[in-house]
């Protein structure tokens, strides 16, 4: 006489429903991850009809319920892997893997900025992350800012919605301080890979003053009529017009390079590397200027790593 051992059923009918789950996933492209955490409480419901069947069926007075081990442990696995993943998904780890999973390398424009500096506003302040910009003069009577960025995204995940995600714009007395800030990232791991290329265009009659923080910094000046300045970038690449009425000043840089242009090159003063190691072995500092035209409004380039020159038509 055959031996009803529970749990023999309850493995046949749990493998049954995975795969009726699983082909239904495959068919309509449900989650994998959804289905797992909605599919293990069916192993409970299985296992509990099971055992109540047995007693109602068996004829026995004193029914003795005997298991099938490796059954029983199969289904205990199942259902310990479906418990794991509901808890991981109370927690949002689960959807954070999956939305890390599914992520794809986009690049996407930013919300653009106008700002009209008509009346009183003469100077201009801007303060950059660690990201490449690009500076132009331009002959309109505002401030605009307009760019790109690329990070790894869900299919509908936008890192960027409005402009105060990137940009803080402030007005004191004629000062107007723009500050481009860094983009939402995270750490640990799922940690995110963003880049920012923006490009500012200043009215090119106001007077300019840029804290690059370590970037590249792209400057075109085009028919400048005020003092811009740049400090701590790691390197500029400045380009200018050949009827530009500009002296250009780089003042503690490593390397300056021209394309048709020649720097007037001197070494700073009480420059110092004797007796300190660090200075030893590493190129000096020196200071350099160019003038086109008369030279009537400068652009001052201050503790950069390296400028180049290069000549617009």
């Amino acid at each position: 006489m055959r031996t009803w051992r529970v749990g023999t059923f309850s493995m046949g009918a749990s493998l049954l429903f995975l795969g009726i789950f699983l082909l239904v996933s495959r068919i309509f492209g449900y989650s994998l991850m959804n289905i797992m955490m909605a599919w293990w409480p069916t192993l409970l419901v299985v296992l509990g009809l099971e055992i109540l069947l047995f007693l109602i069926l068996t004829k026995q007075e004193k029914p003795y319920l005997k298991y099938d081990f490796l059954s029983i442990l199969f289904v205990g696995l199942l259902g310990t892997a479906g418990i794991g993943f509901a808890v991981l998904s109370s927690t949002g780890l689960i959807e954070k893997v999956e939305e890390t999973l599914s992520r794809q390398e986009k690049t996407l424009d930013l919300p653009g900025f106008s700002q009209n500096v008509e009346g009183e506003i003469s100077r201009v302040v801007v303060e950059t992350e660690n990201f490449p910009i690009t500076i132009e003069g331009t002959t309109e009577r505002e401030i605009s800012i307009f760019g790109k960025y690329r990070a790894h995204l869900g299919k509908n995940e936008v890192l960027v919605e409005d402009v105060e995600d990137y940009l803080s714009v402030q007005k004191k007395g004629d000062s107007l301080y723009v500050s481009i800030k860094g983009l939402p990232s995270e750490t640990g791991p799922f940690e995110q890979y963003t880049s920012l290329d923006v490009t500012l265009l200043v009215p090119n009659d106001l007077k300019l003053e840029v804290a690059a923080n370590e970037n590249e910094v792209t400057m075109k000046p085009r028919t400048l009529q005020n003092d811009w300045s740049i400090d701590r970038a790691s390197s500029v690449a400045v380009h200018l017009q050949e009827n530009s009425d500009i002296n250009l000043s780089a003042v503690g840089v490593q390397e300056l390079n021209s394309t048709g242009h020649e720097w007037q090159v001197s070494s700073p003063e009480n420059q110092e590397s004797a007796g300190d190691p660090a200075k030893e072995y590493t190129e000096p500092n020196k200071n350099g200027s160019l003038k086109m035209g008369e030279g009537t409004h400068r652009l001052n380039i201050m503790n950069t790593y390296s400028v180049s020159l290069n000549s617009l038509p």
